[in-house]
């Protein structure tokens, strides 16, 4: 579930890095304004028109919801562009709400969550959410000083697993917290958060379909989500220098990423 007006992009990258990550089916459900564009711009993926115009309202959780269910999906991305409307922020409560799946909480959804009701643990623990700074100091009420406690708090809030983006992006899930070690300065350019938030749903459906869809699954698999995407960061630094390269570019160097493993 991502996209809106201006920022479809946002849906292309995401799903695009669920595909490249190895999930079998990626369905994009998106506003019909720019169903469209994404369907063009990504051939691979199937797109569900969620609402009339370019930005998802609160009536467009129940069709979402009905189809998640009829389709049978095994994970949930939500917030990518969803963009800040009143109707984009009450879609993303209602329909974490409504569906008892795991999801991949990010971006626009996450501040959605911060603004909403109180407590905010997700429907389901299996869950992950991956907040960068701002976005975590919104969910838990003040400023970040220390991370490894925020990543912590985040998970204790939600009930999920927390990625704490950021210079060593913390990985905190399962009773356990993860240190990232990949990547630099080369992620800091917008969309690469999309990136990130579609490789770690697709390797978590995968997971999670091999294993069970557990906190120890969704840690595991976003674990290997940062450290991956830091890793493609840094083979693109590579070639393209810190400075040039773009978040859509770091799906080329996800195969050799992966011969590292």
């Amino acid at each position: 579930m991502a996209g809106s007006r201006g920022m479809a992009g946002a849906a292309i990258l995401s799903a695009r890095a669920a595909l490249k990550a190895g999930a079998g089916l990626v369905t994009v459900a998106c506003p019909a304004g720019i169903q469209k564009t994404i369907a063009c711009a990504l051939p691979e993926a199937m797109t569900f028109a969620a609402c009339a115009g370019d930005t998802f309202t609160a009536a467009a959780a129940a069709r979402v919801a009905a189809f998640a269910r009829v389709k049978k999906m095994d994970v949930l991305l939500v917030g990518p562009g969803l963009g800040a409307s009143a109707g984009a922020r009450s879609f993303a409560l209602k329909l974490l709400a409504a569906l008892d799946l795991p999801a991949v909480v990010d971006a626009d959804a996450l501040n959605a969550l911060a603004a909403g009701p109180r407590p905010l643990k997700l429907k389901t623990g299996s869950s992950i959410i991956t907040p960068h700074p701002g976005e975590a100091a919104r969910l838990l009420g003040k400023k970040i000083a220390d991370r490894p406690a925020a990543a912590a708090a985040l998970a204790a809030l939600t009930g999920s697993t927390a990625v704490l983006k950021g210079p060593g992006t913390l990985v905190c899930g399962a009773g356990k917290l993860y240190k990232n070690i990949s990547g630099g300065p080369e992620l800091a350019k917008g969309g690469s958060g999309d990136v990130l938030a579609g490789l770690t749903a697709g390797f978590y459906a995968q997971n999670g379909l091999a294993r069970g869809f557990t906190p120890e699954t969704a840690a595991g698999s976003a674990a290997l989500a940062v450290f991956l995407h830091g890793l493609c960061g840094s083979l693109a630094a590579k070639k393209y220098t810190e400075r040039c390269v773009l978040a859509g570019e770091l799906l080329d160097f996800l195969p050799a990423a992966l011969g590292c493993l």
